[in-house]
């Protein structure tokens, strides 16, 4: 299934029906009084948050989401049926956001949320209603109301406990498949991930998800390389992995454009518990390695994890630093939520 994290959306709700303008017609009745019944309400949109669901592929292919009108009201007192109602099946973790994309209308983060999009417009009275002591036979009857028409965007943010960024070809890809079971393409090249990826890793009989987002470029934070929405997948995440490729011949200034992209990014991702990981142990001399590591220690001022996800070399110690990391950003959440007024 293709992976897509944005999509554009049209979507309106049904119209109400007509209220009905009608008499009783019956035998040795003269004189029947109105009995128009009432216009069925239009149907409304919704979105609900599925969990089977990762991608918005869908919405690629369905830009106008269309729900049914109410219909008519009709004689006999009888109200005309209601519009279909239209539930948008969307991935846990999406954002509904206005056409301009700067404001949020609704955030779907558990199974089965359903948020109104598009209310349906109300059926019209029929003339029954405007019976009165100085009006006995009123032939009025209204018109139903119009539904809404608008236009949203669907953006989908991952949840996962941890969170892979560094530059392009920092071994983020080579890492994710040699410790869960994501299958992602791995390459001797930059950009070989073209969008985020989950996996499952399990430490010590419990389960956490990463996730490996696409190498950011100098600029990300403004969009460079679509690099914001890159970001966005990480926002949710317990903590990072910060991976420097050791092969690197400058990396101090790797380690830098990373780090003032995800404090420009803001969005709470430079307040982030974070590890930063050495990779690529394999290929570098190991008296040039313990340099490396030194000078990436002083710099930063966090302890370097030398890995190598080749070898296996210090990936385990990482992944349950990276564990214990995740335990306790999840007790001091539960802790806030606790103290929640």
């Amino acid at each position: 299934m293709r992976f897509l994290d944005l999509a554009k959306v049209q979507i309106r709700s049904g119209s109400g029906g007509s209220g009905a303008a009608s008499f009783r017609r019956e035998k040795f009745v003269e004189f029947g009084g109105p009995d128009g019944g009432d216009g069925g309400d239009g149907g409304s949109v919704y979105a609900v948050a599925v969990s089977d669901l990762n991608t918005l592929i869908d919405y690629r292919y369905q830009r106008h989401v269309r729900a049914g009108n109410g219909q008519p009201g009709k004689g006999r007192q009888r109200t005309g049926g209601k519009g279909r109602d239209i539930e948008m099946q969307v991935p846990v973790g999406t954002e509904i956001l206005d056409e301009s994309r700067t404001t949020v209308i609704a955030e779907l983060l558990h199974e089965g949320q359903r948020e109104l999009l598009a209310q349906g417009g109300r059926g019209g009275f029929g003339n029954l209603r405007f019976r009165s002591s100085t009006n006995r036979a009123p032939r009025t009857a209204n018109p139903g109301q119009a539904g809404i028409e608008r236009t949203i965007w669907l953006r989908l943010k991952m949840y996962a406990d941890i969170g892979l960024l560094g530059l392009p070809n920092a071994g983020k890809s080579t890492l994710i498949a040699a410790i869960t079971n994501a299958r992602p393409k791995v390459a001797d090249y930059p950009f070989t991930t073209l969008h985020p990826v989950l996996g499952m890793l399990t430490i010590d009989s419990e389960e956490f998800v990463l996730a490996d987002i696409p190498g950011l470029v100098e600029g990300a934070h403004e969009g460079r390389g679509i690099g914001d929405r890159f970001l966005g997948h990480i926002e949710r995440c317990q903590m990072l992995l910060h991976l420097v490729d050791a092969a690197s011949d400058d990396i101090i200034r790797d380690y830098q454009v990373v780090v003032e992209e995800i404090q420009n990014y803001g969005h709470g991702l430079q307040s982030k518990p974070r590890l930063v990981l050495l990779s690529k142990a394999d290929i570098v001399d190991e008296r040039v390695l313990e340099e490396k590591k030194a000078a990436l220690e002083l710099y930063s001022g966090h302890k370097a994890y030398v890995i190598s996800a080749i070898s296996g070399q210090g990936v385990k110690p990482c992944m349950r630093a990276a564990a214990e990391r995740v335990r306790n950003s999840r007790v001091s959440q539960t802790r806030s939520e606790a103290w929640t007024p």
